[in-house]
Order: C-alpha cells, then structure tokens, then sequence
C-alpha cells in the first residue's frame, strides 16, 4: 500500500511549457473490504467463505499554472458530466411543469 500512496499520485510531474510550469493535479481515493461467512451450503454441504479486496481510484482535478506573476490553479470541466447533469435538471423541471399544470384543472 504504501508503494500506491505517492504523492506523484495526487501531483504529477511538473512540466515547463511556454514559460510556465505546470503540475497536474488528482484526487486519489482508496477502498478496501474483506469479510467471511459460513453456513449450509447447496445440498447440505457446510461451508466457510472468506474474500477480500481493494481499489484505487485516481481522478484528474486539473492542472496548477505556476508562472513568476503568480500561482493559479486549472480545473478540468468534464463535459459530460455537465452535460448529463443539464439533462436532468430539464428532465425534473418538466416533471414540475407537468405536475403543476394537472394540478390546475
């Protein structure tokens, strides 16, 4: 565990472009679980289970803009996201209207 928890996880290796530096920034999320049961099993056969596992799951935040003037940093928009959301926010609102309006008669 401690070889994935590296800072270069959550910054990137930082890269002059144009006279800036720029360092990728990400969110790092770890998850772990185990657990065990026992019981009957089919056909009257008794059993004990044990499991485990793990993930990592990394998400780019963005960048940091490093220049002499000043520091700032560059969010990632997922389009996608904003997009999905945009639909149903549209999707409620004209579940309102349409509630609101058979209300009405």
């Amino acid at each position: 565990m401690k070889a994935g928890a590296d800072l270069k996880l959550v910054f990137g290796e930082a890269q002059v472009i144009e006279g800036k530096t720029i360092v990728p920034v990400a969110s790092v999320a770890y998850a772990f679980g185990v657990g065990s049961g026992g019981g009957e099993g089919r056909e009257g056969r008794g059993g004990v289970g044990t499991g485990g596992g793990g993930a990592v799951r990394v998400k780019p935040l963005g960048v940091l803009e490093i220049t002499d003037e000043r520091t700032r940093f560059v969010p990632i928009v997922d389009a996608t996201r904003l997009a999905m959301l945009g639909i149903g926010a549209s999707v409620l609102i004209a579940l309102f209207i349409a509630r609101a309006l058979r209300k009405r008669r």
